[in-house]
């Protein structure tokens, strides 16, 4: 007995010592638990993050949180935003650098309804239009810059609408166009009713005004710690792992999303369409930052007239340190 004794005592102390062992990680998303960061629950799930000694809490996000100010005030090691709210918050004194960039597309939209006699941009002057803010603003803006409209209300301008996140605004009436993505919003407007042949949709991507979604950011003097470098090395890698699982698992890692939504209010034919969809958009990455792709956000941020996104071009805004070790 007393050997048993001593044998289950070791048992605890081992065991006591490889939980000590893992690492921890705080994730704070962009929003809700949902198919958008299905990699990030397959990672947990599968395993992924177990394989490289991390204990990761994954925080879902809503509309009262701001990735940026969850990591400015140590609620997090690391956030998934998009990169105009990014380098805006980065110019403003917050001090954000992007490690690891898993969506390769975008999936922001404008859609309109046809029977507003919108067929092409131009067709936006007089009309209202729902638009996202808390920095999900910024490629609007820039876009109706560059277009040479102005969002002051005015009979040659648009008036700009401050979209809930609800589609509720094209449904009602209340403006012609909506915000949406390609993977979540636009849908609803199908489910509630409305045939995409009632619908005209632009595209940010094919408007040439596209910017760079769902990356992943750091403070960047945490990256000056050798030991906090190599932990996001190792989550970055475990992450894309549970992207590239997710993509070839729609299905399933739609499963596993639903098995993570504390507030019951996704489904599962909402999450399988999303999961496909989000799946285009992570295609073709392998989480590292297409710089191209990055001098076309800034550039596409600073080309707002006398009043731009971004004033400068930034610096330091990006690694490739992180994604270079993981790819390994």
């Amino acid at each position: 007995m007393k050997l048993k004794s001593l044998l289950l005592a070791g048992a605890m102390v081992l065991s006591a010592s490889a939980a000590q062992a893992s690492d921890e990680v705080t994730l704070q998303l962009k929003w809700v638990t949902q198919a958008q960061f299905a990699g990030y629950y397959v990672a947990e799930d599968k395993g992924f993050y177990d394989e490289e000694d991390l204990d990761v809490t994954i925080k879902p996000g809503g509309p009262d949180i701001a990735p940026g100010q969850v990591i400015a005030g140590g609620g997090a090691d690391v956030v998934i935003d998009w990169m105009p709210s990014a380098l805006a918050a980065r110019e403003n004194g917050l001090p954000l650098v992007n490690i690891a960039q898993p969506f390769k597309s975008s999936g922001m939209m404008l859609t309109c309804r046809k029977d507003s006699g919108i067929k092409s941009p131009e067709d936006f002057r007089g009309k209202t239009l729902g638009v996202w803010f808390f920095g999900n603003e910024y490629p609007f803006l820039s876009w109706m810059s560059q277009l040479g409209i102005p969002t002051d209300g005015s009979a040659n301008g648009v008036e700009v609408l401050k979209q809930g996140f609800n589609v509720d605004p094209i449904l009602q009436g209340q403006a012609a166009c909506v915000s949406t993505m390609t993977y979540n919003e636009y849908w609803q407007i199908i489910d509630a009713g409305l045939s995409a042949d009632d619908l005209v949709v632009f595209k940010y991507a094919e408007q040439g005004v596209a910017t760079q979604e769902d990356g992943l950011y750091v403070l960047e003097e945490n990256l000056n710690d050798p030991a906090f470098v190599d932990k996001m090395v190792r989550f970055v890698r475990a992450s894309m792992k549970g992207w590239k699982w997710a993509e070839a698992n729609p299905e399933a890692a739609a499963e596993i999303v639903l098995d993570n939504d504390a507030s019951g209010a996704q489904t599962m034919k909402h999450q399988v369409r999303m999961m496909g969809e989000v799946a285009k958009l992570t295609a073709g990455s392998n989480g590292a930052l297409d710089v191209n792709d990055y001098n076309r956000t800034v550039a596409t941020l600073m080309a707002g007239g006398s009043d731009p996104v971004i004033s400068k071009k930034p610096s330091g805004a990006w690694t490739s340190v992180i994604t270079d070790a993981a790819l390994k």
